[in-house]
């Protein structure tokens, strides 16, 4: 049970970080991006690419972090494709979003999500593929931390806790410390009164999808390092992304990360009663427990 909890928490800390940009966009945009879960698999296969291109370039950076299988020109390509798969989201949302919520009503950029979604998920498996892949061929040994109960942790899954738990702890400095953070969290609770306030919606949007395709990059990246990469990555997230969103409550940051875990958690302990091909059906539990007790989720509030 340990072992699944651990697990479980690691799984936890990747979906809160890509929920975190989906309950803003639900929020401010009010519809259901399908989507938005390809970004983990641009930002992961982005990754890839410049971790390939600099170590070519720079040998010396392919060298890795020990214990950790994490080199530093994956370290810096990270950083690179958070910047790309940001500037992804925004050329979506410029190309295809906001073209038809000019147009047309709510439902159908939720129905264009869905063509989005294949479209992203197809280019990417013709440019590398459906085999699976991993960013690094070593081996990295589990350390045995418990022996009764058994618990194996592998230093890339501390690794990946501790970054991810500091990516939202910086995010919540910008929230809370600066002039751009209160202006976004106006956006977030009231887009019309903060626009009339004088907070440009329209940058305010573009600064969402950044700061969501940066945080989803990063997530796919940390998944990535501790299992593997596949087309399938983001199709895989669906349903825990958008089961955190409303676990949390749509809009509502925190809620974003306050679901994520619970529902990477229960994925990891079903593993105990239940096979494996069962568990993507534990996001839909949570999600209508949390709307059968809670409608607006843990940290939402009802709109009109």
């Amino acid at each position: 049970m340990i072992q699944n909890l651990a697990d479980g928490i690691l799984t936890g800390s990747v979906i809160s970080l890509g929920a975190i940009g989906l309950t803003l966009i639900m929020h401010v945009l009010r519809f259901a991006n399908f989507s938005y879960a390809e970004l983990l698999g641009i930002g992961a296969y982005a990754a890839l690419v410049f971790d390939r291109l600099l170590s070519a370039l720079a040998p010396a950076l392919a060298a890795a972090f020990r214990p950790l299988t994490l080199t530093g020109s994956l370290a810096l390509a990270t950083v690179l494709a958070m910047a790309l798969t940001g500037a992804s989201a925004v050329a979506i949302d410029r190309m295809v979003f906001r073209r038809i919520r000019a147009r047309a009503d709510p439902l159908s950029m939720v129905f264009a999500s869905f063509g989005v979604a294949l479209i992203v998920r197809n280019l990417i498996t013709l440019a590398f593929g459906h085999r699976a892949q991993l960013y690094s061929n070593d081996i990295a040994f589990a350390e045995v931390v418990s022996r009764d109960p058994m618990l194996l942790i592998k230093p890339g899954q501390v690794f990946v806790l501790v970054a991810a738990v500091v990516l939202m702890l910086a995010l919540h400095l910008i929230l809370t410390r600066t002039t751009f953070g209160f202006a976004l969290r106006a956006v977030a609770e009231n887009p019309t009164l903060a626009q009339v306030a004088g907070v440009r919606l329209a940058a305010m949007v573009t600064a969402i999808w950044l700061i969501g395709g940066a945080l989803s990059a990063a997530a796919g990246v940390f998944y990535a390092l501790t299992n593997h990469l596949s087309p399938a990555l983001g199709h895989n997230f669906v349903l825990p992304l958008f089961a955190a969103t409303i676990a949390g409550g749509i809009g509502s940051v925190y809620g974003a990360v306050a679901g994520g875990f619970p529902v990477g958690i229960a994925s990891g302990l079903s593993l105990m009663i239940l096979p494996s091909g069962y568990t993507p059906a534990m996001p839909f539990l949570i999600i209508l427990a949390v709307l059968l007790v809670r409608p607006h989720g843990l940290f939402g509030e009802a709109r009109a």
